[in-house]
């Protein structure tokens, strides 16, 4: 990857869309905002760049295709392989499945893909990681936590942002107990990125994640932006948050893993995609090393966590080892925290700040064995706002519609019983995309899935109580379209 390796070389030739020129921080009121006099160092942006992950990927892909390297895309990797040296490799879905699981006229068997080392890069909640984590008991001191990223990508007359002006936001329209904020990207062109992260440890079950992130548009600051422009994409994403005591073991027996599998955000900035560059870095030269030792053993490949501890990803993600977990009380307690963390190096007031699961914040609400009114729920302006329907317009999510469902409720009974009357389905809220709805059938309370839907945020994977949602890759090459997000 010459083309990378200077700084010059890098600006030259990477999509960089824009660098940044200025930058602010506000806290909301419904109708209000204030500017905070000074930006917090962990806001600042200056010489970095506004990126579109999906261009900076491909570009990638090209350099490594130009070294003789092949890329397959639109395979999904759907279990791992092991062989008494430990990972030998991952078995790719069969394609030209039909819903029922039947072979269709393209049917296409699964690959088995063997290999020497086997990396794991699938982002947060990666089905092939959860299954070796929970395989092999990989897991941190504190489980991993998450945030629910929801972004559109607009299209607004002249004049009404400044190119690379970087704006985030506190407050409204997410209550002090609730720890998450928005942002807002002036890019060229005079396209907009903005967007809501909302954590998911919540108590109330029927917060509606999608809806907040609507209502956070329609605020006078935002407005003034928006108002007149166009929506040219949606799409959704979780984030890691967990930091350092929320690491898996990121290294085993012919595998190693990288990026947001192996919870390498920094949860102070909430930017993955430095560390994610890094740690895939460092996992090929200590891979190199292992091939040419001819040993590619846990022992050998630990080689990758001595790597890590001795480059800037610790000395970044050291600092901010207890920084959500010190938000666990909400906002203001949460600023108390990360000022003490501050001054402490990160450690604050107990090193480690032990959490739970998200999931486990919810409360109960002993309802009745119905459903929940669905009739008001929020629906959008078709200007300004959208229903969660037309936003996954935006995303370009595409899915063979005849094929297994990649959403598996491990006992289907619980959704049209306990969680009617305990949580009310929270699955039909936390969702961005509305895959699930209850139905009446029969006289009982049902879940129905519509797959085809699905942005492969992962959000009901992580956010679902009884944890009996797994989500599974669909066949290889659906899901949703970033193009320019």
């Amino acid at each position: 990857m010459r083309a990378a390796r200077t700084g010059a070389d890098f600006e030259k030739t990477a999509p960089l869309d824009t660098p940044v020129t200025g930058d602010a921080a506000y806290y909301f009121t419904e109708k209000s905002s204030f500017k905070l006099p000074i930006t917090p160092p962990p806001l600042r942006n200056h010489g970095n760049y506004i990126v579109s992950v999906n261009k900076l990927v491909k570009w990638l892909g090209g350099l490594v295709e130009q070294k003789g390297i092949n890329v397959f895309t639109q395979f999904a990797g759907q279990e791992l392989l092991f062989d008494k040296n430990g990972i030998s490799g991952v078995l790719t879905g069969d394609k030209g499945v039909d819903k029922n699981g039947q072979p269709k006229p393209n049917f296409t068997p699964g690959y088995e893909l063997r290999a020497k080392v086997t990396v794991l890069a699938e982002g947060p909640r990666g089905s092939l990681t959860k299954q070796l984590v929970e395989r092999m008991n990989l897991g941190g001191r504190n489980p991993q936590v998450y945030g629910l990223g929801i972004k559109e990508l607009w299209e607004v007359p002249p004049g009404r942002i400044d190119t690379g002006y970087v704006a985030h936001t506190l407050g409204w329209p997410l209550t002090s107990d609730l720890y998450g904020g928005g942002w807002i990207y002036g890019m060229h062109d005079n396209r907009v990125s903005l967007g809501l992260v909302v954590a998911l440890e919540y108590r109330d079950s029927l917060f509606d994640p999608h809806e907040a992130f609507q209502k956070f548009k329609t605020h006078p600051f935002v407005r003034r932006i928006l108002e007149g422009g166009k929506l040219i994409r949606y799409g959704a994403k979780t984030v890691p948050y967990g930091g350092w005591y929320s690491m898996p073991r990121n290294f085993v027996d012919g595998g190693l893993i990288v990026g947001d599998s192996a919870s390498f955000l920094n949860s102070q900035r909430l930017k993955g995609i430095h560390t994610a560059i890094k740690s895939g870095m460092l996992a090929a030269e200590t891979i190199y090393e292992a091939l040419c030792a001819g040993d590619t053993s846990a022992v050998k490949l630990s080689a990758y966590a001595d790597k890590i501890d001795r480059s800037w990803l610790k000395k970044e993600l050291w600092t901010v080892r207890n920084f959500h977990q010190g938000f666990h009380g909400g906002l203001w307690k949460g600023l108390m925290h990360a000022g003490i963390q501050f001054f402490t190096g990160g450690r604050g007031l107990a090193d480690p700040m032990l959490s739970e699961p998200g999931y486990k914040e919810y409360r109960v609400l002993h309802r009745e064995r119905t459903l929940v009114d669905q009739s008001n729920r929020f629906k959008g302006d078709g200007k300004l706002t959208f229903d969660r329907l037309t936003d996954v317009y935006h995303s370009g999510t595409r899915h063979e519609e005849d094929q297994p469902c990649h959403l598996v409720v491990l006992e289907p009974n619980i959704c049209g019983d306990r969680c009617v009357r305990e949580y009310g389905n929270p699955c039909q809220y936390f969702c961005p995309a509305a895959v699930y709805e209850m139905v009446m059938e029969q006289g009982a309370p049902k879940l129905k899935i519509n797959a085809a839907n699905c942005v492969h945020c992962k959000t009901c994977d992580i956010a679902d109580p009884y944890q009996i949602i797994n989500w599974v890759p669909p066949e290889g090459g659906g899901g949703p379209n970033y193009e320019g997000m």
